[in-house]
């Protein structure tokens, strides 16, 4: 006997959120549930679980099943208690694996894992039903998948169109090199076990994209602005990460594409706007390859969809080019 009482705790910020908390607990306790279990995170919990949560499957599905736990669950929710995992929460993290590009089988390996671990949170009474079991991803998938097919159909048309987006809406300095308005792409911010963290890009390549004349003042401005050489260009508004939520809340991000026409415009589309018009502009496909990231240049060469008039224009170039080799002074062609 150590004569030791057990406690929990735990830090809110309003009297509302102390009184659910203290609800929760109770409710768990009625229901024969240990407090420390109650509020554990989701990895945790899982790894805790794991064992019982799989039971049934063969080798080959649990090897799939737990890579999708270590790699994609685990990252983007295992931080969070398994009591305030919300259906909400489990449908941004499945759009956010969609969005980097996961394959079908993984985001449904990924997703069904989750399931399981949930279940078995219900089978313990730690949580009334399953959050996890959301519904509408594989259409996202297939939009997704339009998107690789044709991602130039994502591209705001044309400059204006930017700058009015931009002027509605209201990285770190030290990638960035003033001679020559090179910035260096070399991380990207996640949502991790406790909290949002840098980590390498998808494609663990850090890569060069060029800072056009058209935006050089605005960094210009945020440079010379920050306090260190290695402080990030654009922070939130307590001067930490921006995370995609405080993003879209500080420039009303809905309401404004909305009203501008562009209800279906997401922040990613952007890079395809960028992207769609280097690609018009010109520039060869193996150095849109590198500014992009991209690890095949087949999802390079989707942003090259010729126009009418480059179509035109070929059939002009080949015509001239014909046409010097049946000159007198050019050679001739043979048909063979």
């Amino acid at each position: 006997m150590t004569k030791r009482r057990l406690s929990k705790s735990v830090t809110v910020a309003t009297p509302e959120e102390a009184q659910a908390w203290i609800d929760g607990m109770v409710s768990a306790a009625q229901g024969g549930v240990d407090p420390v279990a109650a509020t554990k995170r989701l990895a945790e919990y899982g790894e805790g679980v794991m064992t019982l949560a799989l039971r049934g499957l063969e080798r080959k599905t649990l090897d799939p099943y737990l890579a999708g736990w270590r790699k994609r669950v685990v990252p983007a929710l295992g931080h969070i208690p398994v009591r305030m995992i919300t259906n909400g929460a489990v449908d941004r993290a499945v759009h956010g694996w969609i969005a980097d590009e996961c394959s079908r089988s993984t985001v449904k390996n990924s997703l069904a894992v989750l399931v399981r671990v949930m279940e078995q949170a219900v089978r313990d009474g730690i949580i009334p039903r399953n959050p996890a079991q959301v519904t509408g991803w594989q259409r996202e998938y297939r939009r997704a998948e339009d998107e690789l097919d044709d991602p130039r159909t994502l591209a705001l048309p044309d400059w204006e169109s930017l700058t009015t987006l931009a002027a509605a809406l209201v990285e770190r300095s030290e990638d960035i090199d003033r001679k020559s308005w090179m910035w260096t792409v070399r991380r990207q911010t996640t949502p991790s076990p406790g909290g949002l963290v840098d980590k390498g890009t998808k494609g663990k390549r850090a890569r060069m994209v060029p800072l056009i004349e058209e935006v050089r003042p605005i960094v210009a401005r945020r440079l010379d602005s920050v306090a260190e050489p290695h402080s990030r260009l654009f922070t939130g508004p307590r001067g930490g990460r921006i995370s995609t939520a405080v993003l879209r809340d500080a420039t009303h991000w809905d309401e404004v594409v909305t009203k501008l026409g562009y209800e279906h415009l997401r922040r990613h589309d952007l890079r395809h706007t960028g992207l769609t018009w280097m690609a018009d502009a010109g520039v060869p496909v193996h150095v849109l390859r590198k500014i992009a990231g991209h690890g095949s240049l087949s999802t390079t060469q989707r942003y090259l969809h010729p126009d009418r008039q480059s179509i035109t224009d070929a059939g002009t170039a080949l015509s001239a080019h014909l046409r010097a080799r049946r000159s007198p002074s050019g050679s001739r062609l043979h048909a063979v």
